[in-house]
């Protein structure tokens, strides 16, 4: 990742602008990172100079110091920029922040002498002064060395060699540096593109999840419609069957009430007759039935009372038109169940709702019957209300 120079911008910027005033008496400072985050932050400044500024390093940090130094050739302020990277600094750290030198290097702009340091005695003011003095372009000494040399002193000694001889352990120490800073930025660089590759795939999977989810939601909502439509279209035909068997129980129930409004006579009338010993008449069969069915009017409770009471029955034998079924049992009579529900119009009826049993039925008339109702009255019924058991 990025360094991040603008969370603690304005104290960066004046730490800076300090140590670049001649007029200042600050003359280096030093930052570093917060924590192991990327922020730079200012660690500390001062006045003293390289033997300060070296004091301050941490060698188990990532710093990065800007100093004014005086150019020992030509007294002129010169500006040196260390980039220290402590040996205790972990490889992982150190791969991250090699790839921050060139972000430091453009904030602490106009450096002449950029040193990358991680020992001590890569920074020892000596090694860093020599450092400056070649950096300035030019030799005062070998000025001041030739002129004193042309002029007249006697004798002259043995020509010196500028021969110097070579440190083994310095040259192996720079290698080892700029071979260290170039594997870092391989290192970055192969962490990098790893990083993007753990991101492309993640994102692989998380849109691969979407889909899935979406197909699975999608499979889930069209078997809940056609579970919500199966059940409607049942609901339909429940409502529509329920209405059907309506319609039949009341087309049953008004050809009962046909059959009982076309009967030639009042069944009643013609079970008092026959208990007064009266045969009905032809004259008193109507020619022709009632064109549409109407409700039958029971005959008064007190008058058929009354009659009982006072007129004792004659003798009649009843003979039925019809045959008597064999479902009729020793001590119950002939039984029938209930098709209907049938309301006893005054005391000499019988009330049952369906599937109730009727026992002890007297077959009086074709069309009505007398018998025990649930409720254990004795009294009359339509015949085409029950069916016989």
């Amino acid at each position: 990742m990025a360094v991040n120079l603008s969370k603690n911008g304005p104290v960066l910027t004046a730490a800076f602008k300090e140590v670049v005033d001649e007029k200042s008496n600050t003359n280096w400072a030093l930052f570093t990172y917060e924590g192991n985050s990327n922020d730079i932050r200012l660690a500390e400044k001062g006045d003293g100079g390289l033997e300060e500024l070296v004091e301050e390093l941490n060698s188990g940090k990532v710093m990065y110091a800007f100093c004014r130094v005086l150019d020992p050739n030509s007294g002129l302020p010169k500006y040196v920029l260390i980039n220290w990277t402590g040996e205790g600094v972990k490889d992982a750290r150190k791969g991250i922040c090699a790839n921050h030198v060139s972000s430091m290097a453009n904030f602490l702009k106009g450096a002449h002498v950029t040193i990358n340091a991680r020992a001590e005695e890569d920074v020892e003011p000596e090694v860093i002064m020599q450092k400056v003095a070649k950096a300035s372009g030019a030799n005062y000494s070998f000025h001041k060395e030739s002129s004193s040399r042309f002029q007249d002193s006697g004798p002259q000694g043995p020509v010196g060699s500028v021969y110097q001889k070579t440190n083994a352990m310095s040259e192996i120490k720079k290698t080892n540096k700029d071979n260290f800073w170039a594997q870092a930025e391989k290192e970055e660089e192969k962490r990098r593109q790893e990083e993007r590759r753990k991101a492309d795939e993640e994102r692989q999977r998380l849109e691969k999840e979407r889909k899935d989810r979406e197909a699975k939601e999608t499979v889930q909502r069209d078997q809940r419609d056609k579970e919500r439509a199966t059940q409607i279209e049942q609901q339909k035909k429940y409502q529509q069957q329920q209405e059907a068997a309506s319609k039949e129980q009341e087309k049953q129930r008004w050809e009962a009430a046909s059959l009982i409004s076309q009967r030639a006579m009042n069944p009643r009338e013609m079970f008092k007759q026959r208990e007064r010993g009266i045969t009905p008449s032809d004259s008193d069969v109507p020619s022709a039935a009632p064109a549409s069915p109407q409700p039958v009017e029971p005959p008064a409770a007190n008058s058929y009372v009354q009659e009982a009471a006072h007129e004792e029955p004659a003798q009649v034998e009843e003979t039925n038109s019809y045959e008597v079924p064999a479902e009729e049992t020793a001590d119950r009579g002939i039984c029938a169940r209930a098709l209907y529900d049938y309301q006893a119009a005054d005391d000499t009826e019988i009330s049952f709702d369906p599937d109730e049993i009727i026992t002890g039925i007297e077959m009086i008339d074709e069309g009505w019957w007398r018998g025990y109702g649930p409720d254990g009255n004795f009294g009359m019924f339509p015949a085409n209300y029950v069916e016989l058991i």
